[in-house]
């Protein structure tokens, strides 16, 4: 019985199989921070149609308000600049502040800080957004994402950037 070299076997599979690792640049060149709603911009970071998972930068200015959404699917937020909170809740989340969502309840994401916030999302599922009655506004997945990216650079004469795609 032949011993496999599993080593030089694993190398092979996965320089012919995996993905390549990728580097998106903090510049807006290589992702712009794309209006969203009134004082909301969203930086894409990536997309990944197979799981409707998608990463992004949220960019809420002072006053700037989200509304009033619910996740179909786990999301992971990680606050780099300023300060913001869901009404919902009492906890503010600040620079270095891990957040954890799970699915179904619905909240209103708001920064009140001065200098707003930056928060980067790991996204899994789709948003509904709901008016205050709890009437369904709006579904965006990883597709509806996708196209705001799209739609900007192309009215913007801005580059796509072809790495956002995981």
């Amino acid at each position: 019985m032949a011993i496999v070299d599993a080593k030089s076997s694993l190398a092979s599979v996965i320089q012919e199989y995996g993905r390549p690792d990728i580097h998106i640049g903090a510049g807006e060149d290589e992702s712009p921070y794309v209006p969203f709603k009134e004082n909301v911009f969203i930086r894409h970071l990536a997309f990944d149609v197979r799981t409707n998972s998608f990463a992004n930068i949220l960019w809420v200015k002072k006053g700037g308000m989200l509304g009033r959404h619910r996740h179909r699917g786990p999301i992971s937020a990680c606050t780099l600049e300023g300060s913001w909170r869901y009404l919902e809740y009492d906890w503010v989340a600040r620079p270095g502040s891990y957040v954890r969502e799970n699915p179904g309840v619905i909240h209103t994401l708001v920064s009140d800080d001065p200098n707003g916030m930056k928060t980067v999302f790991f996204l899994n599922g789709s948003l509904e957004f709901y008016d205050d009655k709890d009437v369904l506004l709006d579904t965006l997945d990883v597709f509806w994402f996708i196209d705001h990216y799209l739609s900007h650079c192309r009215a913007h004469g801005l580059k796509i950037n072809e790495k956002l795609w995981i």
